[in-house]
Formats: C-alpha cells, sequence, structure tokens
C-alpha cells in the first residue's frame, strides 16, 4: 500500500476512534424498553444494558404467581438487552459504514 494511502487509512481510523468514543457515551443516555406479559412488566435498559426502571402491575403481584412473575421479569429483561443490541448494532453500521472495516474492530 502507498504510503499515502496508508495514512489515509490511518487517518480514517482515528476518526472511527474518536466517533466510537462518542458513539458510547450518546449510548450510555439512549434507553430501550420492554414489556412482557401484555404489559404486565416493564423494563428500560440503556444502551450499556444496565437496567434503568422496572415496572410491575400491582394487579400480577401474589405469591400465588411468583413463578409467573419472575418469568415475565426475564423475558422482558432479555428483550431489552436484545433491543440494546439492535440499536448497538444499527449505530455502528451508520459509524463504520463506509469505511469497510472487518467485524469486531470495533
Amino acid at each position: 500500500m502507498p504510503n499515502g494511502g496508508m495514512a489515509k487509512m490511518m487517518k480514517q481510523l482515528q476518526k472511527a476512534q474518536a466517533e466510537m468514543s462518542r458513539l458510547q457515551e450518546e449510548l450510555a443516555e439512549k434507553t430501550v424498553e420492554s414489556s412482557s406479559g401484555g404489559g404486565a412488566v416493564r423494563v428500560v435498559a440503556n444502551g450499556q444494558k444496565n437496567l434503568v426502571r422496572l415496572q410491575i402491575d400491582p394487579d400480577v403481584i401474589s405469591e400465588d404467581n411468583r413463578e409467573m412473575l419472575e418469568d415475565l421479569i426475564i423475558a422482558a429483561v432479555n428483550e431489552a438487552f436484545h433491543r440494546v443490541d439492535e440499536m448497538i448494532a444499527s449505530e455502528m453500521q451508520r459509524l463504520t459504514g463506509g469505511l469497510n472495516l472487518p467485524p469486531g474492530m470495533f
């Protein structure tokens, strides 16, 4: 690769790294919401896969349906984390789309 091409690629990588840092900060502020059980359990997670809110409909809270409630919470959290993954993938595609970087580079 000629020196000019290498310098250009290094400049693109530096720019991508700066954009990646900015994107990580933005993702920490973005949230996704998910629910299960027809809205009986609602969760909000941020772009770092931290659960930031959990709401449970009081009508579903009882010792008789504890296992069902636990399952609903797990389902809602897993769906929220799946949505975070999709959000991150979309943002990464937008960021690296023009660079043709190998997968996993960032």
